[in-house]
């Protein structure tokens, strides 16, 4: 069965023709597995999952089930062992173009400022006129104009992942795929990473596909939660669960309807209830 997430209200981008449109992205029976000593270790199984242009999804799940490696296919830095991976309908490549990966270390180059290290990510033969305004629409965007000159050793953890993201935007990516990019952020900026995302996507309504394990998270940024691990008996993971998110982004942390989905989110990831 294919999964698709639907576009929302975000997603339109409107009548600024030099933005990059949101792209779909389709995984199609994606397999992976990795050879060992004693042979294939399978790590991914029968993943079929529909993104639709402009939305947001979140994929959850255990430590070591395999979603970055799903992560890592979607933006073709990695390749099915069988299956396939499609944006806008045709086969994702090697360092496509089409898609921006944002990590949880902000990997930022330290003798570079700010403003050079989100200048990396300009796609090649970018016009230097063209290149400053960009990058001085996404410094000012991620709230860094003021920190442009500075290097990565004389800002804070969550200025380096605000500056990651803007390079990340730099090319104007119709996905934006994300690897827990706020993981390492102590909980207070994290929180403030979160609502930048969704100033970010409401900026820039690209397609997202979110890694993470935290299901606080995933509800607040998300349309769709897709839950990945493994069913009893198997060796490699799948699609165990989808999870519709109701409401308009931004959402009420305390929201009863979000409350009750994280305590099915929790179920799915083999959490009890009295542990939430």
């Amino acid at each position: 069965m294919t999964l698709t997430v639907p576009t929302t209200p975000s997603g339109t981008l409107g009548g600024d023709a030099s933005r990059t449109p949101a792209l779909a992205v389709r995984f199609e029976s994606v397999h992976r597995s990795f050879p060992t000593a004693d042979g294939p270790r399978p790590v991914l199984a029968s993943v079929d999952l529909a993104l639709a242009p402009g939305s947001v999804t979140a994929l959850l799940g255990t430590s070591g089930c395999g979603k970055s490696t799903l992560l890592r296919q979607g933006a073709g830095l990695d390749r099915p062992t069988r299956g396939r991976v499609l944006v806008d309908g045709t086969p994702v490549r090697a360092h496509d173009d089409r898609c921006a990966v944002g990590f949880q270390e902000p990997r930022l180059l330290p003798w570079r400022t700010v403003r050079d290290n989100v200048a990396l990510g300009l796609p090649r033969g970018t016009p230097r006129a063209e290149g400053r305004r960009r990058v001085d629409e996404l410094l000012d965007l991620v709230g860094l104009a003021a920190h442009a000159g500075h290097r990565p050793r004389e800002i804070s953890g969550g200025m380096a992942q605000r500056t990651s993201l803007a390079r990340a935007l730099a090319r104007r990516p119709g996905v934006l795929l994300l690897d827990e990019p706020f993981g390492a952020l102590d909980a207070l900026t994290r929180l403030r990473m979160q609502d930048l995302l969704l100033d970010v996507h409401r900026a820039h309504p690209t397609t997202v596909l979110l890694v993470t394990h935290d299901v606080e998270e995933a509800l607040q940024l998300a349309d769709r939660v897709v839950v990945l691990g493994r069913r009893p008996g198997e060796e490699a993971a799948g699609v165990l669960d989808v999870v519709d998110v109701p409401g308009e982004r931004p959402r009420d942390r305390e929201s009863a309807d979000l409350a009750r989905l994280r305590t099915v989110l929790l179920e799915r990831l083999g959490v009890a209830p009295h542990h939430a």
